[in-house]
């Protein structure tokens, strides 16, 4: 029995010391990445209905029927709060781990970005909450503008972490090529030397787009990552009034990023890390 007890102290300690994770944890981990994978398809779903609710409407379909369209819509937000339960916890994990990144601009959007992301969650749940009856006179409204407050700001820093791993590689592909030809001259010295030139002007754009676009193409994560952020970026904007869009546009946004999202759940090596 002593020997059991001092088993036990022992995994305690080493979960504590960050030696070892909890079985617990883990068990948490992995039932909470099948739940985003689920949350994942449902958010596709609802987004669909989003934008079908705006096509029936310029259609003129018949009331009833946009009004069941909107029903479901609002039945899979419901499964998605439900689903997201928790999940700010793994939110504060992420931020626990990107704290301890060397790089310092992806130390500072990433840890920032999960904390916002763990704020959003813990807004979501209250809605929920709010919805089920289980909080009686919730401000939804007021809770809902902001968890999408929330979700900008992680959006925003996401974006900011994907521009600046795509400058820091097109810059690293720029030095390569000029590496591969040290007899040609320098993209960014051309401009500075003929910035009266409109053909050179010009040529250094194809250039850089060229090798923005070879960055891009080479590198799937950061091009996945980049496009669903700025797809789920106008959500927030629509919903705040910010940069209204319309439900046709954030329905279509919703719908794309979801997929995308689906993509790097079923093919994790397309995820991007860190």
């Amino acid at each position: 029995m002593c020997e059991e007890s001092e088993v036990q102290v022992s995994k305690l300690l080493a979960a504590v010391t960050g030696q070892e994770e909890p079985a617990s944890m883990d068990s948490w981990v992995r039932f909470n990445a099948q739940s985003q994978a689920k949350e994942r398809v449902i958010r596709a779903a609802q987004y669909a209905c989003t934008l079908l609710g705006y096509t029936l409407q310029k259609g003129g379909a018949t009331a009833e029927l946009h009004k069941t369209v909107s029903q479901l819509e609002a039945h899979m937000s419901m499964t998605r709060k439900l689903l997201r339960l928790g999940n700010s916890v793994e939110a504060l994990q992420a931020a626990k781990r990107a704290i301890h990144l060397s790089d310092s601009v992806l130390r500072l959007c990433l840890t920032i970005s999960h904390l916002n992301r763990a704020m959003y969650f813990v807004c979501d749940n209250v809605l929920w909450a709010g919805k089920t009856g289980l909080i009686s006179k919730l401000d939804q409204h007021k809770w809902s503008q902001r968890s999408f407050r929330y979700y900008l700001f992680a959006l925003i820093l996401n974006l900011t972490r994907d521009l600046y791993e795509l400058h820091l590689l097109v810059e690293c592909e720029g030095r390569y090529r000029a590496s591969k030809s040290p007899h040609s001259p320098d993209p960014s010295t051309t401009l500075s030397a003929d910035h009266l030139s409109a053909p050179s002007t010009a040529a250094w754009i194809r250039r850089q787009l060229h090798l923005l676009g070879t960055v891009l193409y080479s590198n799937p994560p950061l091009l996945l990552d980049l496009a669903k952020n700025v797809c789920d970026i106008f959500i927030p904007l629509d919903r705040l009034g910010i940069y209204p869009t319309g439900p046709g546009f954030v329905g279509t946004c919703g719908m794309a990023s979801s997929v995308l999202s689906i993509f790097t759940i079923v093919h994790p090596w397309l995820k991007l890390k860190p």
